[in-house]
């Protein structure tokens, strides 16, 4: 575990919306870390499928990056070009 430092008006952000959604503030930062990290991830997604990702990924024991940038099931990864 490790500290992150962040803005006055983001801390107050992170109070107002935890408190809003029961949630303490480093719940809610981490929230906003995993949605922001599959949303870049799977721009392709919308918020309600990024959602159903982490409840999956909750039921498989929690969020693992690796799994999480992984192809899914059946499909191959594709190698941009010009990179092996």
């Amino acid at each position: 575990m490790g500290i992150v430092k962040i803005s006055d008006l983001m801390h107050e952000n992170l109070r107002l919306a935890g408190t809003a959604l029961s949630r303490s503030i480093n719940a809610q930062a981490e929230h906003w870390m995993r949605v922001g990290m599959l949303t870049e991830m799977h721009p392709e997604l919308d918020h309600r499928e990024i959602c159903q990702l982490m409840v999956r990924a909750e039921l498989a024991g929690g969020l693992d990056i690796a799994l999480a940038v992984a192809p899914p099931v059946g499909k191959p990864r594709t190698v941009a070009a010009g990179k092996h």
